[in-house]
């Protein structure tokens, strides 16, 4: 099991190249697969007249509209081509989520490895269809979604061309309550859908997508910040770099400890079995030829001598030959 990590700096970058570029530097420092953006045209996504949501208005100026917010978080489609060559030459994935048509048309450029989708386009047919034509992989991120909308965004998807589905568990506020996260519903998904399930991460800190890791997903996307306390819509629900070396540290290591499903001793405890199991000893000096019973017989360590799970084949034979008090019993 291989759990592809996502760092979601987002429109973290509060607009600036050098800002993105410290952020693929922090990205591949923490171990992460893959860094991802978002690359949008303002005037094409979002009306004059949008409100901002409540975390929004609370992390940016409350009298700034979402046009004018988004603005100020847009880096051009050639600083994303520079992004992109930044990516390439520090061996970290690039990847981005477009959220308009002109941005898929330029990020299809660039030949990113797979596509994106983010909770606030699951419903958009158009958007869903176009990225699907273009036939690579497909993570899917599921925030605000019922089972009957992941049902008709998944059948969109797989009739236009898509092979490779995973679909992102998700919760659209920012930071998520614990109470609202429901680790459940990933599973719900995956059996429901027979698809690679995941989770994409707005809770405060990192126990969510380890519990997460350990439930089964195979995709961990979590936002972070160079630091949280700079301005901006997802600074506060994001991890700092310390953090997010943390986080997935502890994932490699979750991955690793689910193992096989078999049940059978571990190599590293192999050698402790003698010292922490039991035989069947001597309880008291028993001469050869006397009758083995309850009496002259014990269970003690060490546990290279005859199992206890014998004690009734041994009980009743005669001694072969003399045992001291505390000796291994032999027949």
């Amino acid at each position: 099991m291989n759990v592809y990590i996502i760092a979601e700096a987002g429109v973290n970058h509060n607009g600036s190249i050098d800002f993105a570029k410290k952020m693929v530097d922090e990205a591949k420092e923490a171990g992460v697969d893959c860094i991802k953006f978002q690359t949008f045209v303002s005037k094409n996504i979002v009306s004059k007249n949008a409100n901002k949501a409540e975390y929004q208005k609370q992390q940016t100026n409350a009298n700034e509209s979402q046009l004018d917010m988004l603005k100020k978080l847009e880096l051009s489609f050639d600083e994303f081509v520079q992004l992109n060559e930044y990516c390439r030459k520090k061996e970290i994935e690039f990847l981005s989520t477009a959220f308009d048509f002109d941005s898929i048309d330029f990020l299809e450029s660039l030949n990113m490895k797979r596509w994106k989708i983010p909770s606030g386009d699951i419903t958009n047919l158009p958007f869903l269809t176009k990225i699907a034509r273009l036939g690579k992989p497909v993570i899917l991120s599921t925030g605000m979604s019922t089972m009957e909308d992941i049902k008709d965004a998944v059948k969109t998807l797989e009739e236009n061309g898509v092979g490779d589905i995973t679909v992102l568990h998700c919760t659209t506020e920012y930071p998520t309550p614990y109470e609202d996260v429901n680790l459940s519903a990933m599973k719900t998904i995956q059996n429901e859908f027979n698809v690679p399930v995941g989770y994409s991460d707005h809770t405060k800190g990192i126990e969510i997508p380890i519990a997460a890791v350990s439930m089964g997903a195979t995709v961990i996307e979590k936002h972070f910040t160079l630091d949280r306390n700079m301005e901006g819509p997802d600074h506060k629900a994001s991890l700092e770099p310390n953090e997010l070396k943390a986080m997935v540290i502890a994932i490699r290591n979750v991955e690793v400890a689910i193992g096989s499903g078999e049940k059978k001793p571990a190599e590293s405890e192999r050698r402790n079995m003698s010292v922490a199991r039991k035989s069947i000893i001597a309880k008291r000096n028993i001469l050869k030829g006397e009758i083995f019973t309850e009496e002259n017989l014990t269970v003690k360590r060490p546990g290279n001598g005859i199992s206890p799970m014998r004690w009734h084949e041994v009980i009743g034979q005669s001694a072969i030959r003399d045992f001291e008090e505390d000796e291994l019993i032999e027949i």
